[in-house]
């Protein structure tokens, strides 16, 4: 009698108990948290006994579903031989192996990984070591950073200076670093007939102006590449990072990509940058990498960064450290992604399943409440016009209620609609999900 008491109070447990993420506690006074005991594949079950579609992925974490066998197994496996083990003076097989898998897939233009945990500590890693990079190189001017607008980069100091998402920036802005922000390549924001590639060029030319001032100043400039995903899933032309790439050279200003959210296959390919043809001087993962199972964060940078700091003495080396850095678990997770990855041609299933995914979305195409419908690979968005809001703020929290009423879980971003799933849902779970946000999406404009 007492365990089931105690498992249907785990609502008001946690309330009690927990502070939960990026949420107004006192909104669950009217929105019932809900508690998930236990997920398979693209499913949850919460403690009533529903089943919900997992469509955003567990916050862009999972990809190929929950107690997923392979994954389940490799932890297993890791778990028999060595949890954890600090990475300062040691190191082990599940760590080296992942770091040789990931300069590989860059061609090895990228490699000498550097581990935390979580996305927003892979974006400092990359600041510091930007910075400290160019005071190895007698250059201590060059150590601001430029940031797009409508960009976002995670949530500790530094990366969220370089973060323009005024709701996770306006409690904390006097604490700070002052950066520079360039307009976004965003293609909604076309004029006149304008294509995507039209509105990337017209942003790179603003970009170059503020370059060309401040490039004495400026170590790194930083980009989501091709969907600012917090930035309710702004997508742009990949002509924006082929001719940002050339900027970078040309005014000697490190390029960050942060594919935390894009990377991992995302976007159609493995890493977003590659649909441009460049590479990055810093390129972060996180998110993916591990499946959705373990907290993990990547930095990759050039052969060159990484030999500025090869040095005698240990103030010249890169004074950051994690506790749980490379933990051999979470790479063992990492590493069996990658192999689902390699023997299942999850790239090219993808394809089809963007397909699925356009197809389930269609009625979003000709709906004339929405506007800029949009998708990138195995991201697909749209915006509702908020000429037919009832109230644009309470939207995404009415929306985000109604979607799970109808089975599926999404997470709208102010007016904009998304959908993220995880690379196993089959052609109906597809159909289902497209047509469980119409459902809903008609409820709240009702």
């Amino acid at each position: 009698m007492s365990s089931n008491l105690n498992q249907m109070n785990w609502v008001s447990r946690s309330l009690s108990a927990v502070w939960h993420p990026c949420t107004q506690m006192k909104q669950h006074e009217s929105l019932p948290l809900i508690a998930i005991t236990k997920g398979k594949g693209a499913w949850l079950y919460d403690d009533q006994g529903r089943v919900i579609l997992d469509g955003i992925s567990s916050w862009w974490t999972n990809l190929f579903g929950h107690a997923n066998p392979r994954i389940n197994q490799a932890i297993c496996e890791q778990l028999e031989k060595i949890e954890h083990v600090m990475l300062a003076g040691f190191t082990h097989p599940p760590v080296v192996q992942l770091s040789e898998k990931l300069s590989a897939l860059t061609q090895g233009n990228l490699g000498h990984a550097f581990y935390a945990s979580d996305g927003a500590s892979a974006v400092e890693i990359a600041l510091k070591m930007s910075h400290h990079y160019w005071r190895h190189q007698n250059k201590p001017a060059k150590k601001k950073f430029v940031c797009l607008h409508n960009g976002y980069h995670g949530e500790t100091l530094g990366a969220l200076a370089v973060t323009d998402v005024a709701i996770f920036r306006e409690a904390y802005g006097s604490l700070l670093q002052e950066v520079l922000t360039a307009p976004s390549p965003d293609a909604r924001l076309a004029q006149d007939g304008e294509t995507a590639e039209d509105v990337a060029k017209r942003a790179a030319t603003d970009l170059e102006t503020i370059l060309s001032k401040e490039h004495q100043n400026i170590a790194a400039i930083i980009v989501e590449p091709l969907i600012q995903c917090a930035g309710q899933m702004a997508m742009y032309s990949p002509a924006y990072l082929r001719q940002l790439r050339v900027l970078c050279d040309r005014y000697e200003i490190h390029l960050i990509a942060d594919e935390i959210a894009v990377g991992c296959g995302r976007t159609g390919k493995f890493f977003a940058c590659e649909h441009a043809g460049i590479w990055p001087d810093f390129l972060t993962l996180s998110k993916g990498i591990s499946g959705g199972y373990l907290p993990l964060s990547i930095c990759l940078t050039t052969d060159t960064i990484y030999r500025a700091f090869y040095q005698d003495q240990t103030k010249h080396g890169f004074l950051h450290s994690h506790s749980y850095t490379g933990n051999p678990l979470a790479c063992a997770a990492a590493l069996a992604c990658l192999e689902i990855f390699e023997t299942d041609n999850v790239l090219e299933k993808n394809i089809e399943r963007s397909k699925d995914l356009a197809n389930a979305f269609a009625w979003a195409k000709i709906d004339p409440r929405i506007e800029h419908w949009r998708q990138q690979g195995m991201i697909l968005a749209f915006d509702v016009r908020t000429g037919y809001l009832k109230n644009p703020n309470t939207f995404p929290r009415e929306m985000f209620s109604a979607s799970l009423q109808e089975g599926v879980l999404i997470r709208p971003i102010g007016n904009t609609i998304y959908v993220m799933p995880p690379y196993v849902l089959s052609t109906n779970e597809t159909i289902e999900l497209g047509q469980a946000v119409q459902r809903a999406l008609e409820q709240v404009l009702a």
